[in-house]
């Protein structure tokens, strides 16, 4: 989703001194204002199928139809649309002032400290669409957004209460992390089946979480790999991660304000952990400016043969998302040229990744170990080694 996903370089940058605004602006009924090619309609009068002008809720066409003109209009004022998402849009002033623009559907966030910019763009919209103004930012996408002298926080907690009260899970017993560290989940023959349904609904209601919830990062990935065929130790899993919630129903993110401008990559693999069909499970995180901006965690598409492998894949994975960050950086004008510092734990990973001599172990992954060493002689990425140690939770 790019709308949340860009949430936080935006707020990233808006925590940058002096304190700027961040204002939300709702767009009604935004379907309805756009114009569409003839589209015509059944009707029982087989004699007369009346076209249909405007775009209507329900038709595919719809919302390209809506976004094609929005982004007309806001072109047509002077914003520049962002190569690196399309849904992101900037004003730079001569001055070295900066406005952006997010849209995700029918919903805009407006930041920059190019306040008579703002000021006028909202003048604009108004005149070419019917919005309503919902001052500073507070809520975005069922995600909750504080502001402090500190920094911004951000957190979904009343979707955690919801959650929990609809699943009858607000008076359980917490528990203490999001998953049990000894528990392998797998396709067990001995464990009865759960309803498929319920499965698959509770874990989609966990998606929206995962923006804001990089502690269930892991085990949102793990349970959601069983919802073809779920079974009561997966349902449990499930009921792990709720459990975890209600101990911790309003933690989320905090961009804190100082004075780094650096870009972190941390990746890391779990090799041949499956224990179904042994592939692994990589994870990378990015750090912008000190703050946790993304994450990922996921299973590897193909069984690797040796642990540098599966550091290699989580290592090219890492970088890609780290070279996008820079490059929305590089057109909010707000980046500087310093290497990326890409963190891994594996020494060998990173000993093939800088030397370009032939190595036996990694003739199959030789794509992903080019582009890493292609990136470090570009001066793109700084290899590191690192030791991660478990948390005390």
């Amino acid at each position: 989703m790019s709308g949340p996903k860009l949430a936080g370089p935006s707020l990233i940058q808006e925590e940058t001194p002096p304190l700027l605004s961040v204002m939300k602006i709702n767009v009604l009924p935004f379907f309805f204002s756009t114009s569409i090619s003839k589209i015509f309609d059944s009707t029982p009068n087989l004699l007369f199928r009346p076209p249909t002008l405007r775009s209507l809720y329900g038709l595919k066409q719809s919302p390209r139809a809506w976004f094609e003109r929005f982004t007309k209009v806001v072109k047509k004022h002077g914003y520049s649309q962002c190569q690196t998402d399309h849904t992101l849009f900037v004003k730079h002033s001569p001055a070295g002032k900066l406005a952006v623009l997010i849209v995700y559907v029918d919903d805009i966030i407006l930041t920059g400290d190019y306040e008579e910019e703002i000021r006028t763009i909202k003048s604009f919209l108004a005149a070419e669409f019917e919005i309503k103004d919902l001052g500073n930012l507070k809520y975005f996408l069922g995600m909750e957004i504080a502001r402090s002298r500190k920094g911004i926080s951000v957190s979904q907690r009343k979707y955690v209460l919801d959650l929990l009260k609809e699943t009858g899970m607000l008076g359980c017993k917490p528990a203490d992390t999001p998953m049990d560290p000894t528990t392998k989940l797998g396709a067990k023959e001995n464990c009865a089946p759960v309803d498929k349904g319920r499965y698959q609904r509770l874990v989609g209601k966990l998606i929206y979480l995962s923006h804001t919830r990089p502690d269930i990062g892991f085990s949102f990935s793990m349970v959601s790999q069983f919802m073809n065929n779920p079974n009561e130790e997966h349902m449990e899993a499930v009921y792990r991660i709720l459990r975890y919630l209600k101990l911790t129903p309003g933690k989320g993110l905090f961009f804190e304000k100082n004075q780094r401008r650096d870009i972190e990559v941390f990746s890391d693999a779990d090799w041949a952990g499956s224990v179904q069909d042994r592939r692994s499970t990589s994870g990378y995180c990015t750090y912008v400016w000190g703050n946790l901006v993304t994450w990922r965690s996921k299973k590897q598409s193909v069984v690797s043969r040796s642990s540098a492998e599966a550091e290699f894949w989580a290592m090219a994975h890492g970088i890609c998302e780290g070279i996008w960050l820079r490059r929305v950086l590089k057109e909010l004008k707000i980046s500087d040229e310093e290497p990326m510092k890409m963190f891994c734990d594996n020494q060998s990973a990173i000993s093939i990744a800088k030397n370009p001599i032939h190595h036996d172990r990694t003739k199959h992954v030789e794509i992903d170990r080019h582009f890493i060493k292609e990136k470090i002689e570009e001066g793109i990425i700084k290899m590191l080694l690192r030791a991660y140690k478990p948390s005390n939770s």
